[in-house]
């Protein structure tokens, strides 16, 4: 058990586990080896609860999946060398989603920096494109100062990942220790408060506005705003779209709702944006999967822009009513300045559109991944949160699925990770273990970190894992199919695993589905037991995300389905 002297003397180690303490973390995520073999001696007595991943790019997303269900700061640790640039997928998906992490990475000896010496890697320089901050500790007494730093960071302004690199011999050595209370960087003040002015102007703008759109993205989420904007919405009386990464920031069941935009966006969400005269972008980003040629985004709409990141703002795009500040701030900021408006035409428009352009499939022949979808939407009283993987799966479920909460539809957008999905998942589920948690894969996506079957089976953490099994790399299949004249190069899966005898090799149950029929009973025998189950469900082959709009076309321009 750790020594804690009376003389207050602290292991470098031992000091890290006290700021863990002191944040609140309860749960970390990592892979041990020689570097943070101090670190985990100290951990050994601690009453943090640690999930031992089976890969550390596991540990980075189920850190990330963790962060996004529960609002908090996700935790993983890596060693030295392989096991930090095991890392480096994770924390450049949760940098590309505004994710709160903080990675602590063990590094070799001090003395051995820059030596090539055995699992040595400057995790320090490589991850400086990938996160939002990161520290290479080269004093013991600045360690506990910069461990409070990276929470702060983390979680303030616009969230990111922080890497602490920490050399093991400052882990093995003493200091006394002196908590840190405060915060304080100089160079970061991240502006909470939009200017009035601007305020202002964009209050009389959306008085003026005939046809306005609320574009919305994650740093809806991200600052808790949700409520305040859900507010402000109806109050207002505007019709509203998502990102993937802005699903439950309102309900998606209110009529004001216009589903998803951008490439595989809804007809209506994507001929709304592109007919309207002012559109009221908040916490999003203008990604080219949302504005695709954006001279043709909105080409009759003056922009109001949104976001705490001031380098956001006119990126991609020229924005009209640029505003820095935090989505709650500000919303609370107009909160009873906007009066209701009727917008009788522009609802209508946009009713008509809706009816003459649903999300719809051919629901005949095979078992079509919509079907199953709606089925997952149909399940009765259960308060659900949905991960997914990256391909066909992860647009089906973003049109099918009907998200009503924050934090309850959980995927990768910006990076757009393969095997992000199932480690999420588990991540989400321990953070949140009042949740059903379900994770839509691809056969694909599945295996890219299969691994953590062991994971899921060790700790019993009861995730619901669907895959859709359809023999391909669905997307790039299909855009092999519309640009490549159906020239299948290495997308075909001719050798799949039986993914139900892979997982009751780790103690877990699962079921093949074919039809139809068979899909609401497995889901319920899936829900009806409290551990991780799998549903292998045999979906067609060639059944395409649609609608679709090209790469680098107007959001208004479609490919037709032949």
């Amino acid at each position: 058990m750790p020594n804690f002297m009376s003389s207050g003397l602290k292991k470098g180690s031992e000091i890290i586990v006290e700021v863990l303490k002191e944040e609140g973390v309860d749960v970390l995520f990592g892979f041990p080896g020689g570097a943070v073999i101090p670190l985990y001696d100290a951990l050994y007595h601690c009453d943090i609860r640690h999930i031992l991943s089976r890969h550390e790019q596991g540990a980075a997303h189920a850190a990330d999946g963790y962060a996004r269900a529960t609002g908090k700061v996700g935790v993983c640790i890596a060693t030295s060398g392989p096991g930090a640039t095991n890392l480096v997928t994770g924390l450049a998906n949760a940098y590309m989603d505004s994710v709160p992490m903080v990675a602590l990475t063990g590094q070799v000896a001090t003395p051995l920096i820059g030596n090539d010496s055995f699992q040595e890697a400057d995790i320090y320089g490589i991850s400086i494109p990938i996160t939002k901050y990161n520290y290479l500790v080269k004093d013991l007494n600045d360690l506990a100062r910069i461990l409070k730093e990276a929470f702060y960071i983390a979680r303030t302004g616009r969230p990111g990942p922080v890497l602490v690199d920490i050399p093991k011999d400052l882990q093995e050595s003493s200091i006394k220790y002196k908590p840190v209370r405060e915060v304080h960087i100089p160079s970061y003040h991240p502006t909470v408060k939009g200017h009035p002015k601007q305020i202002e102007a964009m209050i009389k703008a959306l008085k003026e506005a005939e046809r306005p759109v609320a574009y919305v993205g994650g740093g809806v989420i991200s600052a808790g705003a949700t409520d305040e904007l859900t507010a402000f919405i109806r109050s207002a009386n505007i019709p509203i779209t998502t990102t993937l990464m802005g699903k439950g920031s309102f309900p998606e069941d209110d009529p004001l709702f216009l589903g998803m935009l951008g490439m595989h966006g809804t007809r209506y969400a994507n001929y709304s944006i592109f007919q309207s005269d002012l559109i009221l972008a908040l916490g999003a980003r203008f990604d080219d999967r949302v504005a695709g040629d954006v001279k043709k985004f909105a080409p009759q709409a003056k922009i109001i822009h949104v976001d705490i990141d001031p380098a956001e703002i006119g990126k991609r795009i020229n924005i009209d009513i640029p505003i820095v500040g935090d989505l709650k701030t500000v919303l609370g900021q107009v909160q009873g300045k906007i009066k209701f408006s009727e917008r009788k035409k522009w609802l209508e428009r946009i009713a008509q559109w809706k009816k003459e352009f649903p999300l719809s499939y051919q629901k005949e022949g095979e078992l079509k991944p919509q079907y199953i979808l709606e089925c997952v939407n149909a399940l009765k009283n259960r308060d659900l949160i949905v991960t997914t993987d990256v391909g066909q799966h992860q647009m089906w479920a973003a049109q099918f699925i009907t998200t009503r909460k924050p934090r309850s539809f959980i995927s990768s957008g910006g990076l757009g990770t393969m095997g992000f999905g199932f480690p999420a998942s588990l991540g989400a589920q321990v953070g949140r273990p009042d949740k059903t948690v379900i994770v839509i894969s691809g056969d694909g996506s599945f295996q890219m970190n299969i691994q953590e079957l062991a994971t899921a089976g060790s700790y019993n953490i009861p995730v619901k894992i669907c895959i859709f099994n359809n023999g391909y790399l669905g997307m790039v299949r299909q855009w092999q199919e519309f640009f490549c004249d159906k020239r299948y190069s290495q997308t075909h899966f001719d050798f799949n695993p039986e993914f139900v005898k892979v997982a009751e090799g780790y103690g877990i149950q699962g079921q093949v589905v074919r039809s139809s029929k068979e899909v609401i009973p497995a889901l319920e025998k899936a829900l009806s037991i409290p551990e991780p189950y799998l549903i292998d469900f045999r979906v067609a082959p060639e059944e395409n995300v649609m609608p679709m709009v090209p790469a680098g076309k107007g959001i208004s321009e479609f490919i037709e389905e032949s």
